[in-house]
């Protein structure tokens, strides 16, 4: 059981190694050990075992011991519900969050500028209209409209509510991050002027205040990855320890890729994979939005982020044939 839960955990999380990869680069060796330490016991613990716990006592309005003892006891109902259900019945809310959330990163990354274009057909458009300030805000809470009209019937309040939170949680910790990390940059320019024949490195690596909120931004983003994991994985096994350790070693074998990723330069080397991780962003959002009223199988899920990053992968591999090629 534990070892399916693995597998399912790494399929469906393969994208988010790549994202993190392009978040973690900019981060000095210190906040990649804590990514490694401290954010692998929070991805692990916190939302593997005790946000599932948190959700529960929440949505259902259940106190905190009830909740334990319905999760240590997966035949024990509470309201004729047990601990899955209570947990599956709260998805309309979890779904909305992380759909939004996931949706935002997805439509700053289209709407904005990139050294390398993919599908240029579809990305160039968008980079011109993606100079209209604010407009993923925009696109992100139309979405969620037609999201709580189409999909959360019965649900409407919960999922503005929750959609809304998501928006706010992406453009508050995403916003104070870039604030810090523009003024580092300042600085080092400073820097770098003031001394004479000083080399510059292609990417900052951020510390300090600007490190740590892109620290929370990979948490945040982790734990948008990982719920439809957590709610799927009661179709596999009802013990929750069973779960979180299974999920937890997926979780951590995702973590190592990410670092292994980023020590071996591979987004440097393969241009379009950060490309075909962020439209697995953009197809996970819209599962998360869909499955509020509907049940999409987990395996579909892993195999769209899969596809997406196996056609950028080969598409990266073709252009550095030719690239080869011309010299």
């Amino acid at each position: 059981m534990v070892l399916i839960l693995a597998i399912l955990e790494i399929s469906l999380s393969f994208d988010n190694a790549v994202v993190n990869a392009t978040v973690l680069k900019r981060m000095n060796p210190f906040w990649q050990k804590i990514f490694l330490t401290v954010g692998v016991l929070i991805a692990v613990f916190g939302m593997r075992l005790l946000f599932p716990l948190l959700v529960v006592g929440l949505t259902a309005h259940i106190s905190p011991s009830t909740v334990i003892d319905l999760a240590l006891h997966s035949d024990q109902t509470y309201n004729g519900l047990t601990y899955a259900q209570h947990l599956e019945a709260a998805n309309p809310a979890i779904a909305a969050f992380g759909g939004i959330f996931l949706l935002m990163i997805f439509l700053d990354f289209i709407l904005g500028e990139k050294d390398f274009n993919w599908l240029r057909w579809i990305e160039r458009p968008l980079e011109k209209i993606g100079q209209l300030e604010a407009l993923s805000s925009v696109i992100a809470l139309i979405t969620l409209a037609l999201a709580s009209r189409f999909f959360g019937a019965g649900h409407e309040e919960t999922v503005l509510l929750a959609g809304l939170l998501g928006l706010a949680t992406y453009l508050a910790v995403n916003g104070l991050s870039g604030v810090f990390e523009s003024t580092l940059e300042e600085d080092e320019e400073e820097a770098e002027a003031a001394t004479a024949g000083a080399k510059g490195r292609s990417v900052v690596q951020v510390a300090g205040k600007a490190a740590f909120f892109l620290f929370l931004y990979l948490e945040v983003l982790d734990a948008s990855f990982s719920f439809d994991g957590v709610v799927g994985a009661f179709a596999i096994s009802q013990d929750i320890f069973q779960i979180t350790l299974g999920l937890g070693i997926g979780a951590m074998y995702i973590r190592s890729l990410t670092v292994f990723l980023v020590r071996k330069g591979t987004l440097d080397d393969y241009v379009y994979l950060e490309h075909g991780a962020h439209y697995a962003i953009g197809a996970l959002a819209v599962i998360l939005l869909v499955s509020i009223e509907y049940k999409i199988p987990e395996i579909v899920t892993g195999l769209i982020g899969v596809a997406f990053i196996g056609a950028a992968l080969a598409s990266s591999m073709v252009r550095n044939k030719r690239a080869e090629a011309l010299e």
